[in-house]
């Protein structure tokens, strides 16, 4: 787990020590195809990194009015908000394939606060930054079908 952190942008920056912290409370899932890793709007406070395989994330699955926002692979997160606040989840996340991530609790990045705030201040910049990336993507998407 330790190499796929450092592809990951929100860990872009942190020491190795922050770095080894995060590995040390990491969780391993083992996912196979079709299952859900997380449902649209269920509680949960954790944070999700692809190490294997693919999944999709989906708004109203299920339903005629289904939309797959994203597809996601080894290096790729979700469940970021977590981080910053706790609330119903945004969008069903689904294994494609069989697949392999990595767990990380809010508790965990509270721990990481604790430890080592200026760590902590690096990891939600870089996650201000992916969020805005995120939003700028949804926004031309959404201007184009204008």
């Amino acid at each position: 787990m330790h190499a796929q952190l450092h592809g990951v942008p929100i860990f872009a920056g942190l020491s190795e020590e922050a770095i080894e912290l995060m590995v040390k409370h990491a969780r391993e899932i083992e996912v196979k195809s079709g299952d859900f890793i997380v449902r649209e709007g269920e509680s949960g406070n954790r944070f999700y990194l692809v190490g294997e395989g693919e999944v999709r994330v989906v708004k109203q699955v299920g339903t005629a009015h289904e939309v797959e926002l994203a597809r996601l692979t080894a290096h790729d997160f979700f469940g970021e908000m977590c981080i910053l606040e706790t609330l119903p989840r945004s969008a069903s996340v689904q294994a494609v394939t069989d697949a392999k991530v990595f767990a990380l609790s809010s508790m965990d990045f509270l721990s990481l606060y604790k430890t080592l705030p200026s760590e902590y201040g690096i990891l939600v910049l870089n996650l201000a930054r992916d969020l805005s990336r995120r939003i700028r993507h949804l926004d031309e998407v959404f201007a184009a079908r204008g």
